[in-house]
């Protein structure tokens, strides 16, 4: 599938490619990342691709990462226009000040006006709620957003890293009140971290909102750099961020990967990514790379024919433990379905239920 194959994010118009460069690596300001020339080229050769999507956060390091997208685009209105530049509020960047970060009115206003003035551009295409803040009524949080969309500074919202339920009341909120809604949601997703397929996939669907999952390496884990035979002698950049997940599932999951990987000429990682692309419900995956290689490397799982087989052997190995009610639910349907197949789905015959023979209260 080529990157120009654009899909519209969740219930908008907004056209988007299909995988999202991810910009957390762009400047070495964490101690490790990408040069800004490094980072430049990177976002040409996403861009002459057909890519049109950059993501990045207003906390993505201190800031540098929203000023060298800025000054790459700075000097050319019309490539700006052309791209969708998604960033994201909640991060602090004052210690000491309290009003500095979260979802609060104040923070959002302020959050927006100074990550305007990094991508020197007067517009933003997808704000962000990066993480749920518990201190401040999601009401608050919506009517600011609503605000910054009717005065034209962002176009779309989007919400990352926040509970389903929470998501949902400020869809409701949104609706009634006829405030902006969310288009889209950002979550964690790969074939390690998989228990958002209980509650926040779902939600996602039925509310319209397009999936942009981000980490679909795991952080690196799933790279094919990590594996049973060098287990513990290969250092990790990210730390626990990789290592702690470095277990006995995470092994056996590349283990398929590799043979799926050898199967079809590619590396590991292409055919991990290709599998979360291909999941139901993701509209554009968020791809990082903090070298060129690394981004031809990801852009290469475009292009990974997986089959239903394929598909099927990844999600066994990887399969999920959801919280309650969701394992109680896969056999709920033999209690309301009488062993009848309803939208496809067959349901077993409850073994208490009454027989065909009229015996019924």
């Amino acid at each position: 599938m080529p990157l120009t194959h654009y899909v519209t994010l969740g219930r908008s118009g907004l056209r988007v490619s299909p995988f999202c460069l991810g910009a957390m690596t762009f400047g070495e300001d964490w101690g490790w990342g990408s040069t800004v020339a490094d980072s430049e080229a990177i976002i040409a050769t996403f861009l002459e691709r057909g890519g049109n999507f950059i993501d990045t956060a207003n906390g993505y390091t201190r800031g540098h990462s929203e000023r060298i997208i800025g000054d790459f685009i700075a000097h050319d209105r019309s490539r700006r226009d052309r791209i969708v530049i998604a960033t994201k509020f909640f991060s602090n960047l004052y210690l000491g000040d309290p009003n500095g970060g979260g979802t609060s009115r104040k923070a959002i206003v302020a959050s927006c006006e100074q990550s305007l003035r990094r991508l020197q551009t007067d517009y933003i295409d997808l704000y962000w709620m990066h993480a749920w803040d518990r201190h401040t009524p999601i009401d608050e949080t919506m009517r600011a957003l609503d605000d910054l969309v009717r005065a034209g500074k962002v176009r779309y919202i989007g919400v990352s890293d926040t509970p389903a339920w929470k998501v949902a009341q400020a869809q409701v909120l949104a609706d009634w009140k006829g405030w902006t809604p969310f288009v889209a949601l950002q979550v964690e997703y790969s074939l390690i971290e998989r228990t958002i397929e209980g509650e926040l996939l779902p939600m996602a669907r039925e509310f319209g909102l397009g999936v942009t999952p981000w980490s679909p390496l795991r952080g690196g884990a799933l790279s094919g750099k990590y594996t049973r035979a060098n287990a513990g002698t290969m250092k990790a950049d990210r730390g626990d961020r990789v290592t702690a997940f470095l277990n006995e599932r995470t092994y056996t999951i590349i283990d398929e990967l590799t043979r799926i990987a050898g199967e079809l000429g590619v590396t590991p990682a292409a055919v991990a990514i290709a599998w979360v692309q291909q999941r139901p419900g993701v509209t554009s995956t968020i791809i990082g790379a903090r070298t060129m290689t690394q981004l031809e490397a990801n852009l290469a799982a475009l292009d990974v024919p997986l089959t239903a087989d394929h598909m099927a052997a990844l999600d066994k190995v990887s399969e999920p433990t959801l919280n309650f009610p969701h394992q109680f639910l896969k056999f709920a349907s033999m209690f309301s379905a009488g062993g009848t197949t309803i939208n496809g789905e067959p349901s077993v015959v409850w073994p208490m239920a009454p027989k065909d023979d009229g015996e019924r209260y």
